[in-house]
């Protein structure tokens, strides 16, 4: 059956066709499996709460008649303005539009927040740009350039708030514009479209246009809401929108509520943080959390901007889903939120995901796949402009800059046919990874490279869950060793001079800030030969001497690797080409909305081909005992290039099958 909605309709409906719902969230109260609910082209200002699941075999879509025509806002007009002092303006709003969420009395906070500035989840929008909260009056007045920005041009815009008995007022300097002759509105609900229970399965949501949402904090060990998402169920489709303007999160993946271990760390501080994340793991058995009730979500041609946490975040509810052809951009440009959940895309138990033909730029960080990363692949994915611009100072609480971060996970995690053109490229704070097949322009940090690069040797206390393969269920725990790595195929090439590399904590690992491109940062990890003869296979164990090595650096593989423009190769690599003296250009072009790259890499690799790399040769992760495969088992021949395109049998390394790609759009 057909349900139709349309806001222009001069009567309340019954969903017919003659006789449209004026509201989406009617027709989400009588949609049922297989239905599939039309909305005509308007703005729709109310919190969808879908209540019916469909199933597998009849889902229920929600769509927008014409792509992007229906608007879901979680903001408000406000035409009420009265002049305040020179450019500042104020208006009051009684608290009861908010109903039990106000924006302005919730703060923005939880675990793993870091900036110590008051923000709340209201916002200020000026012709649909967030105006930069501030913490007092005066200094909404001053209306100053708020450094840590990336915008500072736009940074002078200012709001404040505070409570006058039963009245929300807000303050807000428009830089001389006419707050009620301009597009000037303000967060007022939570979400957008996203159930209030859990198990609403099998919805499709094709075709809108979602923005300002007054989104909390979404930290791993706690609820994750956005301004769109499943709320830990089954085999959602989020297709063909636009979402922006988020206050935290854009799409929510994430995780289920649980009151005994919401925010625990924040309000008692008596458990660590990292110790709350094992306990929201162990629960999640509590929640359901299995192959067939969680999970399985499809994320697909988004376009996803201008929110300051995630463009997309899920943690163990984003396993086994598939996150493709996305473009998300300008994620936390304001700086305004700092902690260490902010990403184009941060997942948690990235189990069995598929992050593939995306294009991020221009985000604090552009992929972040923290704990558990297994079986998880970031395939064929444009990245560039993932840094802090130069002289940007860092805002309180911001965290490290790079395109890719693996962190605290035993793998298998694959990285493959990726372009990263950012200042800083890979990190990886884990064990399992493999490259294969990338361009690399920055920086590469394996943490744990040496007795100066962590913290108490490796033995660091970061037990983190890796599970029977191919599911959820914990198989056991492990500190995180380091290396059991692998790295083939790829073009590195130190697109930036390189700073001398300076030690700091993060994240309670102590990290160089290597500015270095190249595996040289794998020299002091063991070969596979040198590790295994640690153990003495033929003679009979001694536990108490091999202790040292159950604690000690996994072996790495590292073999056909290019190095161009003073990229360092690793000491035990036996088969690669480097090359320090020719000069490389390697430039990103964009050209109506098209990108292409315009490079001389090919002329300069003098005949060097490499093998062809296959599931066999990248072997099992060493603590799942888990082979780099896909998600059903089959085994991966990496014979498809960036672009989808055939490699002989004598590839070249890089992304690229041939010269001939040179030029085409990427994106």
């Amino acid at each position: 059956m057909r349900i139709y909605v349309n806001a222009a309709a001069p009567l309340e409906g019954s969903g017919t066709k003659d006789r449209p719902y004026k509201r989406i969230a009617d027709a989400a109260k009588a949609a049922m499996p297989g239905d599939e609910v039309l909305v005509a082209p308007g703005v729709y200002r109310e919190y969808v709460d879908p209540i019916h699941a469909g199933t597998e075999d009849a889902r229920i879509t929600y769509r927008s008649e014409t792509p992007l025509g229906a608007v879901i806002t979680g903001a408000e007009p406000v035409k009420s303005w009265t002049r305040y002092q020179d450019n500042v303006w104020v208006c009051r709003v009684n608290n009861g539009v908010f109903g039990a969420y106000n924006p302005y009395t919730t703060p923005v906070g939880g675990d793993w927040y870091f900036a110590p500035a008051l923000r709340h989840t209201g916002a200020v929008y000026l012709n649909d740009r967030q105006l930069y909260e501030t913490e007092t009056l005066e200094e909404c007045i001053r209306g100053e350039v708020y450094a840590p920005s990336w915008e500072p041009e736009w940074s002078v815009y200012k709001w404040y708030t505070e409570q006058d008995g039963d009245e929300t007022v807000i303050y807000a300097n428009f830089q001389g514009a006419d707050p009620n002759a301009e597009n000037v509105e303000i967060n007022v609900r939570r979400n957008c479209f996203m159930p209030s229970k859990t198990g609403v399965g099998y919805i499709t949501f094709s075709g809108f246009k979602v923005e300002k949402a007054a989104t909390t904090w979404a930290p791993p060990a706690a609820y994750q809401d956005g301004m769109i998402g499943p709320h830990w169920s089954k085999g959602w489709i989020i297709e063909d929108c636009e979402i922006s303007n988020s206050k935290c999160c854009g799409i929510s993946l994430g995780k289920y509520y649980d009151p005994e271990n919401d925010h625990y760390f924040t309000r008692k501080h008596v458990k660590s943080p990292t110790q709350m994340e094992r306990d929201a793991v162990c629960r999640g058995q509590y929640h359901g959390w299995v192959k067939e009730k969680v999970g399985s979500h499809i994320v697909r041609r988004c376009h996803i901007h201008h929110c300051e946490q995630t463009g997309i975040v899920g943690r163990m509810g984003c396993v086994f889903s598939t996150i493709e052809d996305n473009h998300i951009h300008h994620i936390n440009n304001m700086q305004q939120l700092g902690g260490a959940e902010i990403s184009g895309i941060k997942l948690h138990a990235a189990i069995d995901v598929t992050i593939r033909r995306n294009h991020i730029h221009h985000s604090t960080m552009g992929v972040w796949c923290d704990w558990q990363a297994q079986g998880t692949r970031i395939s064929q994915n444009l990245l560039h402009d993932n840094y802090t611009p130069d002289g940007t100072p860092v805002a309180p609480g911001a965290m490290c800059n790079q395109d890719i971060f693996i962190e605290v996970g035993h793998g298998p995690t694959l990285i493959d046919n990726n372009i990263m053109l950012s200042k800083a490229a890979v990190r990886i704070a884990t064990e399992g990874v493999a490259l294969v097949h990338n361009l690399i322009l920055g920086s590469f940090t394996a943490v744990g490279g040496g007795t100066d690069s962590i913290v108490n040797g490796v033995n660091q206390p970061r037990y983190t869950p890796y599970h029977i393969r191919h599911r959820t269920e914990v198989a056991g725990f492990m500190t995180i060793l380091h290396g059991d790595d692998r790295c083939y195929n790829n073009i590195f090439v130190q697109g930036w001079p390189a700073a001398a590399a300076e030690a700091k904590e993060d994240m309670g690992f102590k990290m160089t800030d290597n500015q270095e491109v190249g595996t040289h940062v794998f020299d002091e990890y063991p070969t596979y030969d040198e590790w295994i003869s640690w153990f003495k296979l033929d003679e009979k164990p001694d536990m108490h001497a091999l202790q040292e090595y159950h604690f000690a650096h996994l072996p790495v593989w590292v073999d056909g690797n290019v190095y161009l423009g003073g990229a360092k190769a690793c000491k035990h690599e036996r088969h690669n080409l480097v090359d320090t003296e020719s000069p490389v250009k390697v430039e990103l072009k964009e050209r109506d909305g098209k990108y292409s790259l315009e490079t001389n890499l090919y002329d300069l690799l003098d005949g060097f081909r490499s093998g062809i790399i296959t599931s066999d040769i990248l072997g099992y992760a060493f603590e799942p005992e888990q082979r780099f495969e896909n998600p059903d088992g089959t085994a991966i021949t990496f014979d498809t290039d960036y672009l989808g395109d055939h490699r002989g049998v004598a590839p070249l390394p890089g992304p690229f099958a041939g010269p001939d790609a040179v030029g085409k759009d990427l994106w």
